[in-house]
């Protein structure tokens, strides 16, 4: 039987597993799932269509699951889906999806979202996921595995950040980032690879230096259009998997466009 402290508000309807332990002072709506060994700690509100994955730990005055802040939202019966293994601390807030997103905003496994996080609706984020203190998502943003947010950095609606990528502290994030891909700036621009999180990650070393030298190669403006450089990077390069998951990721048509180095800073 789940744990459930006395001060705490469960509506009917609630769909608890027998592990789950529920903290003072803690709410949770009608439609809500908690699955196996979840624990909301205290004062902690779940609310709308909300389903939270096995072992997930959710800390104090976190707020999930209530109506996205979107002026077109209109109480559409929209999802927000919690993978397992996840760590939610303090005043973070998550928000189920919209008519005009697909209904569902989607956090995968083994995330860690620090002080004062904001996942807006529609938002899908991969597994492995770090956002430090007051890291925002705009609506729509599409998140790769492993990928790295600095505190107070902010993301643009309907940008793509692909997997292992970086994006500094206090950063604004305009346009999509490709995978492996490290970012910075007020406008945050290209500064390189996060060499570092590929080699924590078991990258080989001819694998990292394939990457290093298709990067100069791609963001090289002095040689032929983009769409060319691409073209001569996948026939120089067409069996080393992150070089193919960058031009897989260039490849995709975007509303945002792609972060590009600064004039003269290719390397």
């Amino acid at each position: 039987m789940p744990f459930i402290h006395p001060s705490a508000v469960v509506e009917p309807g609630a769909r608890l597993a027998e592990t789950v332990k529920v903290g003072p002072y803690c709410v949770i709506g009608a439609e809500v799932e908690l699955a196996a060994g979840v624990e909301l700690v205290s004062h902690v509100v779940v609310a709308g269509r909300t389903a939270i994955g096995e072992r997930t730990r959710i800390f104090p005055f976190a707020s999930i699951g209530h109506a996205p802040q979107d002026m077109k939202y209109q109480g559409e019966p929209s999802r927000l889906s919690i993978g397992r293994n996840n760590v939610i601390r303090e005043h973070v807030t998550m928000n189920p999806g919209t008519q005009g997103g697909g209904m569902v905003t989607r956090v995968g496994d083994s995330c860690l979202f620090m002080v004062g996080v904001h996942v807006a609706h529609d938002c899908i984020i991969g597994d492995h996921v770090i956002m430090a203190n007051n890291a925002t998502l705009a609506g729509h943003v599409v998140i790769g595995d492993g990928a790295v947010f600095g505190g107070l950095s902010a993301v643009h609606q309907f940008v793509r950040i692909g997997q292992y990528a970086m994006v500094g502290g206090v950063s604004g994030v305009e346009r999509d980032v490709i995978p492996f891909g490290s970012v910075l700036g007020d406008r945050a621009r290209l500064s390189g690879l996060n060499i570092v999180g590929m080699q924590r990650r078991g990258y080989t070393r001819d694998d990292i230096q394939a990457l290093r030298t298709a990067y100069q190669l791609l963001f090289d403006s002095q040689t032929g259009t983009l769409a060319e450089r691409r073209a001569a990077v996948a026939e120089r390069f067409p069996d080393v998997r992150p070089v193919r998951e960058v031009l897989d990721f260039m490849a995709v048509d975007s509303s945002r466009g792609l972060c590009q180095p600064r004039a003269g800073n290719g390397g």
